[in-house]
């Protein structure tokens, strides 16, 4: 534990020399979502094998590259790519990142992904609001020894997802005439895709949307005091009585497809923050 908080501090210090204002508000994307950075002014972009001891990207689409800038007028750092437990890394190394934002002072998180539909009345390429999620990977970034500064032993998860900025994102949609799911999120351990049974099965627990992602990074983010916003891509619907297949290149596409509307709805809770 204590060689793996020496590595925070050296990737904090190193990142921290690139920073003019300290950010307070960091992003991280998704698959086919590295689009949304487009409207970002990037100060300083640094490659993820750049930072000591940082994760490396290893799937197609994630860009693994650390994005320092301003966005909608406020400073933000925005993490291009992540990291899976199915890429063989363990929880700690997919929480590393948001130990060394937390450490940079990050206050807000805005996480996207790329999930399946469960829910049969989503449509791919909308968005779904997390309210909130079942950890089904059968792992946790806080097992083993805790370090009472970084958080507490038992960290609460009653609002895993803040209701604050939930309530102002479901403003922004309305405002801006988009439509705007919410739902329940169910991490998996990938990367075999899900069999039509597994769908019925997520979907009894009240799943809504199923991906690979983000349940490590929000753990860890609750631990460290920060408030989270979610979003899934809904990239496929998942209908187990008339089962299609989801290659890849599909999902990116329709991930792509709906980046300008993942950039509109983050865009207008930057300003409002």
């Amino acid at each position: 534990m204590e060689a793996y908080r020496q590595q925070i501090v050296e990737a904090t210090e190193f990142v921290r020399k690139h920073l003019d204002t300290p950010p307070a508000i960091a992003l991280i994307l998704g698959t086919g979502l590295g689009g949304v950075v487009q409207e970002m002014r990037v100060e300083t972009s640094l490659a993820y094998e750049d930072i000591p001891h940082h994760p490396v990207s290893t799937v197609i689409s994630h860009e693994g590259r650390l994005l320092i800038g301003s966005w909608a007028g406020k400073p933000v750092v925005v993490l291009q790519g992540r990291f899976h437990l199915y890429e063989g890394y363990s929880p700690r190394q997919i929480a590393f990142p948001i130990r060394m934002l937390a450490a940079l002072g990050v206050k807000v998180l805005f996480i996207a992904n790329a999930a399946g539909g469960l829910n049969p009345h989503f449509r791919p390429a909308q968005l779904m609001l997390i309210t909130d999620h079942i950890n089904f990977t059968g792992q946790n970034p806080l097992v083993g020894p805790n370090w009472d500064a970084w958080g507490l032993r038992f960290p609460d998860m009653t609002e895993p997802y803040s209701h604050r900025l939930r309530q102002l994102a479901l403003e922004g949609p309305r405002e801006l005439n988009h439509r705007l799911n919410r739902g329940v999120y169910v991490g998996v351990l990938g990367p075999s895709m899900e069999t039509a049974a597994e769908t019925r099965m997520l979907r009894a627990m009240g799943a809504d949307a199923v991906g690979m992602s983000t349940i490590m990074e929000v753990i860890t983010a609750v631990h460290a005091g920060l408030e989270v916003l979610g979003v899934s891509v809904i990239t496929n619907v998942n209908l187990p009585d008339s089962y299609q297949p989801a290659p890849l290149e599909h999902v990116i596409a329709n991930a792509e497809k709906a980046g300008p509307r993942l950039l509109e709805l983050w865009r207008y809770m930057l300003t409002r923050l």
